[in-house]
C-alpha cells in the first residue's frame, strides 16, 4: 500500500488539472445572477441542471451535502422498467422507463450501465403463479420491444444449474427477463460534470439557510458552508426545490403555511461478501406488491429492499437491526442459508422514496414525479427514480419554457433543438478501454488486469486520465486497499475533478470502498490526509 508521503501535492502532475477552489467558486455564485438556481443535487437537481445548462441557462446548483449523498446514492442500483408496477396498471410507466433504460445503455452511459438478467421464482404456496408471472415477464419484454430477448419460464433445474445460490425446495418454475444495473453515485458524479461542461457552476456541501425574496418572489437563498462555516448568498430568477426528502422543509421556507406536499417511504438494502459467482440477480415476489431483490453488484450481493412508511428526520434515516432481520429472511425465500450469514454482511444503507401525497400504503403508491409552483414563485419538484432521470430534467426544462409572461423562453434553445440523447462524460465500450489500459500503459507503469476493468467501468475514456496520474507517479498505481483493485489515483482524482471534499465523499461515492467493507481505519486517515493537501 502506498505511504501518505508517496501521494503528490495537487498541481505537481499535469494530468491533476484544476482543484476546485471553493472560496472562488462561493465569489461566483454571490457575484452573478443566474437564470437558474438548482437546489439539492441528487436524481433530480443534477438532471435538471444538466438540461438546464445544455439549453443555454445561466445556471447554479448547490447541495447542502454531497451530490447524491442522500437518497440518490441509496438505490437499489437498478435501471430497469419496473415489473411490479404493472400490478397497479402502470403501464405507460413501464413503456417509459424501458426508453429510457435502452437509452441510457446504448446512447448515454454504456460505460456506467450494464445488462442484468433476472430470475423471478415461483414457489408453491407463493403470492402469484407461474402462468400468472410467465404472461407477466413477456408483457414486460414486449413493453420494452423486446430489446433484451423475450420474457420466458424455465424449468428449476436449468436455473440452479446457472446459480447454485437458488433455493429449490417447492420451487415450481423460474420467470426470465432482462433489465440493467448502474453505479448510483457515478452517474451522478459524471452527471455533474456534464452540467459543469455545460457551464453550470456547483458547490457541495453547502446549505441553504434561508431564501431571498424581491417584491413577494423568491429571488434566491442564503447559504452556509459545511466545511468552512463561511455564509454567502445567491440571486437568481428562478429558484428549484430539488431537495428530495427535504422539499417541504424549503416550501415552508417559501411559506410556513405550505401544507405537506409528499410521504416518504423508506428502503433499506444490506451488502454481503459473495460465496459464489451469480450469473443472474433475482427477483422474489414477496407479497401482491413487494419484491426483494439479491443482485450481483461490485463483487458484492446486495440484497433488498423494504417499503414502510417513514416520519422522521430524513438525516438520520439508518438501515435498523430490525431492517436487516427483515431483508434476511425475505431474502431466504429464494437464496440458500449460507449465502445469508451476518458474517458476510458488509455494509447496511437506508433512503427514502418521495412520494405524492394520499390515502393507501406506500407499497402501493404511484412512482410519479411532481411539479408544483409555490407561492413565491419558487418551483418544486418531487419523485421519480434513476431509470427516468433524464426524462424529468427534460420536464422541468418544459416547465421553465413555459413559465407565466416568458420568463426564461427567450433565453434558453427550444427543447426541440436539442440533442435528445447526449452522452455522459468518459462514454465508452469498457471491454475497449480495459484492453487498452493493459497494452498502451506507459513503460514501467504497472497495471492490474483487475484495476483496469474496475477503471474502464467506471470512469470509462477518463481511465486514461487516471492513468496519466499514475505515469507521472507511479505510487498511485498502488492498491488503496489490498482486497479491492482502486488505486490511490482514484483518490486523488476525486479530490480534483469529482468534487470530493470528505472521506466519505472518496470512500462511499465516487469508489465503493465503504460498501465493500474496505474503509479501514488506516485507509480513511490516509484519505483524509490526502484532502487536507
Amino acid at each position: 500500500m502506498t505511504t501518505l508521503q508517496s501521494v503528490p501535492e495537487p498541481g505537481t502532475h499535469p494530468a491533476a488539472g484544476p482543484r476546485q477552489d471553493r472560496a472562488e467558486t462561493r465569489d461566483r455564485l454571490s457575484s452573478a445572477t443566474y437564470d437558474l438556481l438548482v437546489i439539492g443535487g441528487g436524481i433530480l437537481g443534477t438532471s435538471v441542471a444538466w438540461h438546464a445548462a445544455q439549453s443555454g441557462l445561466r445556471v447554479a446548483m448547490v447541495d447542502a451535502g454531497d451530490f447524491a449523498g442522500a437518497t440518490s446514492s441509496a438505490s437499489s442500483k437498478l435501471v430497469h422498467g419496473g415489473l411490479r408496477y404493472l400490478q397497479t396498471g402502470a403501464v405507460k410507466l413501464v413503456a417509459e422507463n424501458h426508453h429510457e433504460r435502452r437509452v441510457l445503455a446504448k446512447d448515454v452511459a454504456p460505460h456506467l450501465v450494464n445488462p442484468l438478467t433476472f430470475y423471478l421464482p415461483v414457489y408453491k404456496g407463493g403470492p402469484h403463479g407461474a402462468a400468472k408471472l410467465g404472461a407477466g415477464v413477456f408483457a414486460y419484454s414486449a413493453l420494452s420491444a423486446f430489446g433484451d430477448g423475450v420474457g420466458r419460464v424455465i424449468s428449476p433445474a436449468k436455473a440452479a444449474a446457472e446459480n447454485p445460490a437458488l433455493r429449490t425446495e417447492n420451487l415450481k418454475a423460474v420467470a426470465v427477463f432482462g433489465d440493467h444495473q448502474m453505479n448510483d453515485s457515478r452517474v451522478a458524479v459524471m452527471t455533474v460534470r456534464a452540467a459543469v461542461e455545460s457551464g453550470a457552476v456547483v458547490l457541495n456541501h453547502a446549505e441553504v439557510t434561508g431564501l431571498r425574496f424581491t417584491h413577494g418572489r423568491v429571488s434566491g437563498a442564503e447559504l452556509r458552508d459545511g466545511l468552512d462555516g463561511a455564509e454567502f448568498g445567491v440571486n437568481a430568477r428562478i429558484v428549484l426545490n430539488a431537495t428530495g426528502p427535504w422539499v417541504d422543509h424549503l416550501r415552508r421556507m417559501e411559506d410556513s403555511g405550505a401544507a405537506p406536499s409528499i410521504r416518504l417511504s423508506k428502503g433499506a438494502h444490506v451488502v454481503l461478501k459473495r460465496k459464489a459467482p451469480w450469473k443472474a440477480a433475482m427477483s422474489t415476489p414477496v407479497d401482491k406488491y413487494r419484491i426483494t431483490f439479491a443482485l450481483p453488484w461490485e463483487d458484492q450481493l446486495l440484497l433488498g429492499t423494504t417499503d414502510e412508511a417513514y416520519e422522521g428526520d430524513p438525516g438520520q434515516v439508518r438501515a435498523t437491526d430490525v431492517d436487516i432481520d427483515q431483508i434476511l429472511e425475505e431474502a431466504a425465500f429464494s437464496v440458500r442459508d449460507e449465502h445469508l450469514s451476518r458474517d458476510l454482511i458488509t455494509y447496511a444503507y437506508a433512503g427514502l422514496r418521495v412520494l405524492p401525497g394520499g390515502p393507501g400504503g406506500t407499497e402501493s403508491a404511484k412512482r410519479e414525479t411532481v411539479v408544483t409552483e409555490g407561492r413565491g414563485g419558487m418551483l418544486s419538484v418531487a419523485g421519480g427514480k434513476w431509470t427516468t432521470y433524464r426524462h424529468i430534467g427534460r420536464t422541468v426544462i418544459n416547465k421553465l419554457a413555459k413559465l407565466p409572461g416568458g420568463a426564461l423562453a427567450d433565453d434558453m434553445e427550444p427543447l426541440s433543438q436539442l440533442p435528445r440523447r447526449v452522452p455522459l462524460p468518459g462514454i465508452a465500450n469498457p471491454n475497449a478501454v480495459a484492453h487498452r489500459l493493459l497494452v498502451d500503459r506507459e513503460p514501467g507503469v504497472r497495471m492490474d488486469p483487475l484495476t483496469a476493468r474496475q477503471l474502464a467501468t467506471h470512469y470509462g475514456s477518463l481511465s486514461f486520465e487516471i492513468a496519466r496520474l499514475v505515469a507521472e507517479d507511479p505510487a498511485l498505481g498502488e492498491r488503496i486497499h489490498p482486497d479491492g483493485p482502486e488505486i490511490w489515483a482514484q483518490a486523488v482524482y476525486a479530490r480534483d475533478h469529482e468534487w470530493a471534499e470528505t472521506v466519505d465523499d472518496v470512500l462511499r461515492r465516487r469508489t465503493t470502498l465503504t460498501i465493500r467493507g474496505l474503509d479501514t481505519d488506516e485507509v480513511r486517515a490516509r484519505v483524509e490526509e490526502l484532502l487536507r493537501r
